[in-house]
């Protein structure tokens, strides 16, 4: 994978975990992860990193409600 698809799904996962802070944060928080991951085989590694923690954290708000 080259730099500038793994720069898009990592923004792409970081956006989807924003989004799921407010609207559907299961579905959202798994888009967010699996981008994540997806973009682990990229050089961009600190921004696959930074989609999969806010994914999680997307993930686990709702359960502390």
């Amino acid at each position: 994978m080259n730099e500038v698809t793994g720069n898009v799904l990592g923004w792409l996962g970081i956006i989807a975990a924003l989004v799921g802070f407010f609207y559907a944060p299961i579905w959202l928080g798994i888009i967010g992860v699996i981008l994540g991951l997806i973009t682990l085989a990229s050089p961009q590694k600190a921004l696959a990193w930074v989609a999969i923690v806010l994914s999680v954290i997307a993930l686990l708000i709702p359960l502390f409600k």
